[in-house]
C-alpha cells in the first residue's frame, strides 16, 4: 500500500507547522508507522529540528526537485525518533527560479516522491510560510490531503480566506482531489477567553474539519527543537507530548489503522 501523503501548510508562520511535522510524525513512528518527514523550506527548520546541521546538507530536497539527485538516496534515517527526512538547505530558496520556467514545475514533487511511496506509511510535507511554487508543489503533492496548523491566538483567522481561497486554485487547475484533511488547533492557553474563542471560530470557519485534539501552549514544546529532539523524546511527560500523542492516535483511528502498543 502506498503511503498516505500529508502536506502541512498555512502561509503564517509560527503556527506551528514545523513542530507539528516533527512530533506528529515521532508518535505516527512510536506507533510502529514508516514515517517520512519532507523538508520543503529554505529555512531547513524541520531538518535542524532533528539535530541536523543544515550547513552540512549536500544533496536534500534541492537537489532531488531539480533532478540532480535521487530521492532514495538521500533520506536520512533516525532509529531512535522512528522517522525518516529529505532533507533541506538554504539552496532550496534557488529551487523557485529554476523551475519557474519548466513545465511540469507545480507537479515536480508529486513526480519525484513517487518511487518511495510504497516504502513508507506516511509522508508529512512541511511547507514554507508562503503561498509560493514550492507551497502548491506541497499541494499538488498531497493526494490524502493537508493539514493546517493554527494557532488560538490573535488575528489566528488572518489569511485563513486566502489559504482556502489558493487551495480551490490549484484544486481547479492542478489537482481536483486536493481537500483539507483536517485542522489543527495549536498553541492553546485554556486560562484565557480569547484561545476559547479562537477554538469556536475556527470550528465555525471549518466546520467537521478541526481534530478533536488541541496542542496546548508549552516552554517544552518551545524547548525541544535546540536539543535537536521531538517532544516525545525530550518531555515525553509533558502536557503538549500527549497532545502530539493524541493526535497522531486520532489521525491513526480516522485512517482505519490499527494502533498497537507504542515503541520505545
Amino acid at each position: 500500500m502506498n503511503a498516505r501523503v500529508y502536506t502541512i501548510v498555512n502561509q503564517k508562520g509560527g503556527v506551528g507547522k514545523t513542530t507539528t511535522a516533527i512530533n506528529l510524525g515521532a508518535y505516527l513512528g512510536q506507533y510502529g508507522q514508516r514515517v517520512l518527514i519532507i523538508d520543503l523550506d529554505s529555512q531547513a527548520n524541520a531538518t535542524s529540528c532533528l539535530g541536523i546541521d543544515k550547513r552540512t546538507i549536500r544533496t536534500g530536497t534541492y537537489e532531488v526537485l531539480i533532478g540532480a539527485a535521487p530521492i532514495a538516496s538521500n533520506i536520512l534515517r533516525n532509529q531512535r525518533y522512528h522517522l525518516s527526512l529529505l532533507p533541506s538547505s538554504p539552496a532550496l530558496a534557488g529551487a523557485e527560479v529554476e523551475l519557474i520556467n519548466t513545465p511540469n514545475r507545480n507537479t515536480r514533487l508529486a513526480e519525484v516522491i513517487e518511487p518511495v511511496l510504497d516504502r513508507y506509511d506516511y509522508i508529512l510535507i512541511d511547507c514554507p510560510p508562503s503561498l509560493s511554487l514550492l507551497t502548491v508543489n506541497g499541494l499538488v503533492a498531497a493526494k490524502d490531503g493537508v493539514l493546517i496548523p493554527v494557532q488560538c491566538e490573535y488575528l489566528a483567522l488572518e489569511g485563513l480566506t486566502q489559504l482556502t481561497q489558493t487551495l480551490d486554485r490549484v484544486r481547479n487547475a492542478l489537482s481536483p482531489n486536493l481537500k483539507i484533511r483536517g485542522v489543527i488547533l495549536t498553541m492553546y492557553d485554556g486560562r484565557t477567553k480569547l484561545a476559547q474563542d479562537v477554538v469556536t471560530e475556527v470550528n465555525r470557519f471549518f466546520p467537521n474539519k478541526v481534530f478533536r485534539t488541541i496542542i496546548p501552549r508549552s516552554v517544552r514544546l518551545a524547548e525541544c527543537p535546540s536539543y535537536g529532539q521531538p517532544i516525545s523524546i525530550y518531555a515525553p511527560e509533558s502536557a503538549a507530548a500527549r497532545g502530539y500523542n493524541g493526535l497522531a492516535q486520532e489521525i491513526l483511528e480516522q485512517d482505519g489503522v490499527p494502533i498497537p502498543a507504542p515503541q520505545t
